[in-house]
This record gives structure tokens, C-alpha cells and sequence, in this order.
């Protein structure tokens, strides 16, 4: 290896560049993959307990007989869950359940001077329902607080209104009553939909817009483990006969990215290591050529066949493994340079600087194999080498 110094050069740059590829992209896409599920998870509740759909019954023109008639699906009127204190005690007491916050949703409509907007109040208590979805950490203006008397909007909505904090908006809504409340916070979730429709008010302040005195439109829930959301939904689900739907089957194309994403990061890591072991097996094919004459001395002098086979394939182990070391620093050097440089419109991080030294130990591992299994064809032909005709040349 030292003699042939270039060769061994070239591939060690080969085998460094193939290892920083995988150690980079595979840090950003777990990365961007980690900050997008962590907003996910902080601006929804991981299961939400709604009233079942309303469905239509065929009438009955007379006993023992069923008209057949095309039904028609009705309008899902805004109504409450029905005994949802009871439920509300059975889903606490589970097994995993961390928060349940009872919510009061519904449309109303906000009015400032000559402007309107039609919005979505969310009444909730801000003990419980703050701690499944992070409002507090988005606030950019004014401080947190949710009286009978008080509203959080979204950005684009305080522009589209004229408002600022401590304006009064007049919130009317199922009740035909308007109701003046003062913006006490002003929020940014990061989309300009939820911050145009989006406002939170106190929970008693959501029933009474909303015409629910005493009830409440969902159950909103945070477990321990978002992913098992799913089996505690149905496990819910069979104990209380509400429709339970969890953030794993609303965000079902979230997940399906997700896959897209791992099986494009599998694929190329795939090439790089073929395309590397290539270029191992290649330089030690030459190897062997170069030194064949060297070979037959060694079989000459009682060298034995695996010993020549040892050989080459230590030469392509250390070069794999020397090779991945390298690369490791490369990619984290590149993984640390693109998180500092790459920001999101709003100044914050694309994604959080995360080095895995499980990665990095699993690369190492995976490159010196790589190049152990690179270095098999070859030292099998350098240990079948007849010493005589390896002598002669």
C-alpha cells in the first residue's frame, strides 16, 4: 500500500467521498424528517375523539317491509359527545394517555370596522390543550393569556383585520348575539391557512359562542408514544363506541413520504457502496498483476495459500475502514457547514444538527466489510497463483 501510494490514494478519496455522501444525506433526511414530525405532533393532538357521523335510515311503509329508496347523505350538524365527562374519565384512567383537553370548535365570524373574516374559534382550556399543541412557543406578539374575554389570532389574520394586540374584535357565531373580545396574542404556526381561519378562545367562551352550554365538539388527546396512536385509538374506540381518529391515519400521506424517502436514501446508499466496492476491487485486481512475480516468491519460500489470501483482503478491510473514517469527518464537516449556512424564510433552522454515532459506527463497519467482500475476488486470484509461472512472469 505504501509503494503504490496513488493507487491506495485515488481509492481511499473514493471510498471518503462514497461514505460523507451517505453520512450526509442520511443526517439531513432524518433531520428534515425529525423538525417536520416534531411540528407535526406540536399542532395537533395525536387522537381526537369526535361524535359519530349522522346517517339516514330508510323509512319503513309498513311492518316487516323497507321502502328502497336512494338515501342521502345529510348534513353533519355541529352537536356535542354525548356523556363526554364520563368518556372523558375512562380515556384519562387508560393506560399511555398523557392530556385529555376538552375543546368547544366550531365556524364563527370576526368583524373589525368594515372588515370580516370568517374564522375557526377553538374554545379550550389553556392548562390542558396547550400542552398538546405548542400555541405558546408560536407567539410572536403580546403574552398568553385566554380569559372569558379573550382571543388569540394568527398573523395573517391580525393583517387582513387592521388589528394588533389589545384591539377588540366583534366573534359572532352560532348564537346571534356578537361578542366583543380582546386580542391578547398574536401567533405564527408556520402556515398561512391556520393563521388566516385559526383563533383560540377560553373553553366556557367556545360554548357559549357556539350554542354547546355543557358540551363539547372532540376530546382532544396526547398519549405518551405518537406511534402507537393508532392501536390506543381503536383500543378507545371499542371502549367507548366514539369515533376515535388518530394523527397516524389523518397524516397517511405524511407517512407514505416518509417511505418514498427511506427507500430513495436505501438506494443510493446501495450504489455508493457497489460503486465503491467496485473501485477496491479494481485497484487490488491491478495489485495482484503488479505483484505477481512477488506472489510466487512468497509461495516459493512456503508461503501458504491463505496467507496470500490474508493479505489482500486485510489490505481491503484497512481500506475500507481507513476510508470510511475519513469520510465520516467529511460528511460531518459538510452536514455542520450546511446547517449553519441553510435556513428556513423565517431565520431558524431547516433542520436540527443531529450526528448519529450509531451511523457512524454502522458506516465504518458496513465500508470495511464492503471492502473485505471488494478484496475476495482478487486475493482468491493471487492465492491460485502457481509459483512457478508467477516467477517466470
Amino acid at each position: 500500500m505504501r509503494e503504490g501510494w496513488v493507487q491506495t490514494l485515488f481509492i481511499l478519496v473514493g471510498v471518503s467521498l462514497g461514505v460523507a455522501v451517505t453520512v450526509f444525506e442520511t443526517s439531513v433526511l432524518k433531520g428534515v424528517q425529525a423538525n417536520f414530525l416534531r411540528r407535526v405532533l406540536t399542532s395537533q393532538a395525536h387522537i381526537v375523539l369526535l361524535p359519530p357521523d349522522e346517517v339516514a335510515r330508510p323509512l319503513r311503509a309498513e311492518a316487516g317491509v323497507t321502502e328502497d329508496a336512494a338515501l342521502q347523505r345529510p348534513n353533519q350538524r355541529l352537536r356535542s359527545i354525548d356523556q363526554w365527562q364520563t368518556i372523558r374519565g375512562t380515556v384519562a384512567a387508560m393506560p399511555g394517555i398523557r392530556v385529555v383537553a376538552s375543546v368547544a370548535a366550531g365556524a364563527a365570524l370576526a368583524v373589525r370596522g368594515d372588515a370580516t373574516a370568517a374564522i375557526s374559534i377553538i374554545g379550550a382550556e389553556p392548562e390542558e390543550y396547550f400542552g398538546i399543541v405548542r400555541v405558546p412557543e408560536y407567539i410572536v406578539a403580546g403574552r398568553l393569556r385566554l380569559a372569558s374575554d379573550d382571543i388569540l389570532i394568527g398573523t395573517d389574520l391580525a393583517t387582513l383585520l387592521g388589528v394588533t394586540v389589545g384591539d377588540r374584535l366583534l366573534v359572532t357565531a352560532r348564537t346571534d348575539t356578537p361578542r366583543s373580545l380582546t386580542i391578547t396574542a398574536i401567533f405564527d404556526l408556520g402556515s398561512k391557512g391556520a393563521n388566516l381561519r385559526t383563533t383560540f378562545v377560553a373553553f366556557r367562551t367556545g360554548q357559549s359562542l357556539l350554542d354547546l352550554a355543557g358540551g363539547v365538539t372532540s376530546l382532544e388527546i396526547a398519549v405518551n408514544d405518537a406511534f402507537a396512536a393508532e392501536a390506543i385509538a381503536q383500543d378507545i374506540a371499542a371502549r367507548t363506541g366514539v369515533r376515535a381518529d388518530s394523527w397516524i391515519r389523518t397524516n397517511a400521506q405524511f407517512f407514505t413520504a416518509v417511505q418514498a424517502q427511506d427507500t430513495s436514501n436505501i438506494v443510493i446508499s446501495a450504489a455508493v457502496a457497489l460503486s465503491v466496492a467496485f473501485g477496491v476491487a479494481s485497484v487490488l485486481v491491478v495489485s495482484v498483476v503488479q505483484r505477481g512475480r512477488e506472489i510466487g516468491i512468497l509461495r516459493a519460500m512456503g508461503a501458504r495459500r491463505g496467507q496470500v489470501l490474508l493479505v489482500f483482503l486485510i489490505q481491503g478491510g484497512v481500506l475500507g475502514i481507513v476510508g470510511a473514517a475519513l469520510g465520516s469527518l467529511m460528511g460531518a464537516g459538510l452536514l455542520l457547514v450546511w446547517h449553519d449556512r441553510v435556513r428556513q424564510t423565517d431565520g431558524t433552522e431547516l433542520f436540527p444538527f443531529t450526528l448519529d454515532p450509531l451511523l457512524i459506527g454502522g458506516t465504518m463497519v458496513f465500508a470495511a466489510l464492503v471492502g473485505v467482500l471488494a478484496g475476495m475476488a482478487p486475493a482468491m486470484q493471487a492465492a491460485r497463483l502457481d509459483p512457478a509461472l508467477a516467477i517466470r512472469g
